[in-house]
């Protein structure tokens, strides 16, 4: 990442534990994984790798830190071969006890923070843990998440109030929740600090030429899983399609089969009535995403609960018009450009879907209109605030020891 920074302390500790599981399991990044990628991109110069197991944890040295750093962020095929060369070659027999005192502990991924070992670990090491957190849904909307993820959830953010010497969340809205969460549990919220994620605005997000379609198309860009709501707009084409409506528009589902969305999941295999009018796709790379935004009427967003959504942004960067619930991190983010309806109004969102495929359709002109002031954080405006606070955290800790 090409970015001049402000001078920051060089002796952080990142982990990296999430990358190498969803590395080993050959997933497409999610956003909390895009975010833990930027990360390391971002810091891997200036610190040092830490991988964590419920009863295993390891401070990597420098050199043994940018092997893993490059093997992480490099696009090599075989990488759970190179993985286990490394581990067998380097990692078991790296040092247990590297010099981690004092020393600031980057976790962006909620990783391990559900484990008791986390905070003996943090206690014993005497690192000063900063925890970047990505959203309280498992708590707020349990009905939307696997079972049992609401109690590890609120032992990740127990665990995480309590070892925290500093918190980043990555909306005000998440620090607002979590300042609940802290408040209900009757913990002390730790320093903090909010800094939207960054937009990527490559030329895979917006450039190239837009999806060939025959016909005006749509885009949903998400975990298929029951709070991002898909079955609301797979009963509104269903609905379109029984009442033989003309020049339905397509819809276009990008992302991988998640949870809690069984009924929509049968859907997409055996409804042979959607067949024609919905596509689904679960392993398109950027480029290819990017393909499908540009070429869209608007991107679909009627989650029910969302952390930060980061698909607004990159639809919104590529010059494409947003549909989303109404949720106040999206308003957060992106103000009073896209349109926000409630995300249980089918007949709304039918409405404003029908007007924004019509050629012409003054809504959506309207909306493009409004994108002209757009003004989205990038990675490099998310770091300079991160450095930022971690100068002034030293700063501030030098002063109280001189």
């Amino acid at each position: 990442m090409d970015h001049k920074s402000q001078p920051v302390p060089s002796d952080l500790l990142l982990d990296v534990t999430r990358l190498i599981w969803r590395r080993w399991a050959g997933r497409h990044p999610t956003g909390i994984d895009r975010v833990a990628l930027a990360y390391a991109r971002y810091y891997q110069t200036r610190a040092r790798a830490v991988i964590q197991y419920p009863r295993f944890r390891r401070i990597l040295p420098a050199a043994l830190s940018a092997k893993l750093f490059a093997l992480l962020l490099g696009d090599q095929p075989n990488f759970r071969r190179r993985f286990v060369f490394f581990a067998m070659t380097h990692i078991h027999r790296a040092v247990k006890s590297q010099p981690s005192y004092g020393q600031y502990y980057l976790n962006v991924g909620h990783t391990g923070l559900n484990h008791p070992g986390h905070l003996t670990w943090v206690q014993k090491t005497g690192v000063k843990p900063l925890y970047l957190i990505h959203d309280l849904i498992p708590i707020t909307h349990p009905q939307f998440c696997r079972d049992g993820e609401a109690e590890k959830h609120i032992a990740r953010m127990t665990i995480m109030l309590r070892a925290a010497h500093g918190v980043i969340g990555n909306s005000q809205d998440t620090i607002s929740i979590l300042a609940e969460f802290a408040k209900a549990h009757g913990l002390a919220m730790p320093q903090n600090i909010f800094a939207h994620l960054g937009t990527a605005q490559t030329a895979a997000i917006t450039h190239g030429a837009p999806a060939a379609m025959d016909k005006p198309y749509f885009v949903m860009l998400s975990t298929i899983e029951g709070r991002k709501n898909h079955a609301m707009l797979l009963d509104l084409w269903a609905g379109m399609i029984a009442a033989k409506r003309a020049n339905i528009p397509r819809l276009v589902i990008i992302g991988q089969r998640g949870w809690r969305a069984e009924d929509v999941i049968r859907r997409l295999d055996h409804d042979i009535a959607l067949k024609p009018y919905v596509a689904e796709f679960s392993q398109l790379d950027d480029a290819q995403i990017g393909t499908y935004l540009r070429g869209a009427r608007a991107l679909l967003f009627p989650s029910f609960a969302e952390g930060y959504g980061m698909p607004l942004a990159e639809a919104l960067v590529a010059g494409t018009p947003v549909i989303a619930s109404h949720l106040a991190v999206f308003r957060e983010i992106a103000g009073d450009i896209p349109e926000y309806l409630n995300p249980d109004d089918t007949a709304g969102w039918r409405d404003r879907i029908l007007r924004y495929a019509a050629d012409p359709s003054p809504d959506r002109d309207q909306q493009l209109m409004r994108m002209a002031r757009l003004k989205l954080t990038s990675w490099p405006d998310h770091f300079d605030k991160i450095d930022a606070w971690l100068s002034a955290l030293r700063d501030t800790e030098t002063g109280k020891l001189s």
